[in-house]
């Protein structure tokens, strides 16, 4: 670990891929509370699926992926609320049909725009090769995103835990809803360079679910998984810069290490702790 402190002081690739990966754990753990509470898991992993269309047309017209993968991302889930709203076919079955139909179109479109280095980076992401212009613009995408959340707590707040009160209070539970979901493609968007298309859905919902298991208040549980998210981040690049091997999962391994010892050892919800209360209050009979 010194030597990895050390490597970090000299080496600028490090410093760059080291914020990039603190900032998509924060990033991750944030929004992904919304999403586990708000049981659109699979929501998650439609979107960071379905943006690689737009990833692999921005290659082609040779501009910055962020401005395709953002707008595929939009229209993925206007799509999935379109075909739901306007049919028999259940939400997840919409998610099913959307995400797995985009996601084919765009590894497609990939190879046939001959890009397959950016295809095996963006499917499981590389931080050590980050630029510095994915890490400005993560940056930027982190201030927005945390910013919106602050400004809009309440909304949040409200329309996670009962849509029903939310529109009698008047918030627009439709327009939060939408605003959530590009909240979410910009973070998946920002976590390609990281841990790629494949593996985003993973830091979206680990961290947030280890939160889940330690606290009953969304603010407390916002901290925890940015927390989570970040530290799992910083040892994930540890070892694989130590190791030499995929950032992204090993990123994604360190935070499902750090869910199991909450899902072990949690005060209230570990299944240690509660097989011991349970075995002490039968031994108390």
């Amino acid at each position: 670990m010194v030597q990895f402190i050390n490597d970090i002081m000299q080496y600028e690739f490090l410093q760059k891929a080291l914020f990039t990966s603190v900032m998509v754990g924060i990033l991750c753990g944030v929004i992904g509370s919304f999403i586990i509470l708000r049981g659109m898991a699979l929501m998650g992993d439609a979107i960071s699926h379905a943006i690689l269309p737009g990833v692999a047309i921005s290659f082609m017209l040779g501009i910055n992926y962020f401005y395709g993968a953002v707008l595929m991302g939009v229209i993925t889930s206007l799509g999935i609320g379109f075909v739901t709203q306007n049919s028999r076919i259940k939400s997840d079955s919409s998610i099913g049909i959307v995400f797995s139909a985009f996601f084919a179109l765009g590894i497609l479109l990939l190879m046939k725009a001959q890009t397959v280095v950016d295809l095996s980076s963006i499917l499981f992401g590389n931080v050590l090769s980050v630029r510095s212009s994915d890490m400005w613009l993560t940056l930027g995408i982190g201030i927005f995103v945390l910013l919106i959340v602050f400004l809009f707590y309440k909304e949040l707040l409200i329309t996670t835990f009962d849509p029903v009160i939310s529109t009698s209070y008047g918030i627009p539970t439709k327009f939060v809803h939408y605003g959530l979901m590009v909240l979410l493609t910009l973070v998946t968007v920002a976590s390609l360079q990281t841990v790629g298309v494949i593996l985003v859905v993973a830091m979206l919902i680990t961290p947030a679910a280890t939160a889940y298991l330690l606290t009953n208040r969304l603010s407390i549980m916002i901290v925890l998984a940015a927390l989570f998210g970040s530290i799992s981040s910083v040892l994930g690049l540890y070892f694989s810069f130590k190791y030499n091997l995929t950032s992204g999962a090993v990123i994604v391994l360190v935070a499902t290490v750090i869910f199991l010892l909450a899902f072990l050892f949690s005060p209230q919800q570990g299944i240690v702790w509660r097989a011991l209360r349970t075995n002490k209050q039968r031994t108390s009979f």
